[in-house]
């Protein structure tokens, strides 16, 4: 593959949109043994990237604050293992 970026650094959507066309590369069948097998390798990690930010974004919105008047007067910070 070409210089793909450090997937720690993607966003979700970025992460997400390359996982897919990955994927899509992938079910067409055209590309050659060793380059399906890398793809394959990425788009595992990318996978595993995405579930990570959707873990961290539910416990962000799982930790709302919320306030008397029933109204969200905050968020705590997702906290990682």
């Amino acid at each position: 593959m070409s210089e793909a970026p450090d997937i720690s650094t993607l966003s979700f959507e970025d992460a997400l949109r390359e996982l897919e066309t990955i994927v899509a590369e992938l079910e067409s069948g055209q590309a050659p043994l060793e380059r399906s097998i890398e793809m394959y390798e990425r788009g595992a990690r990318l996978k595993g990237h995405c579930e990570a930010r959707l873990e961290a974004a539910r416990l962000r919105v799982e930790k709302i604050v919320v306030g008397a008047g029933g109204e969200a007067s905050g968020a705590a910070p997702a906290e990682f293992p």
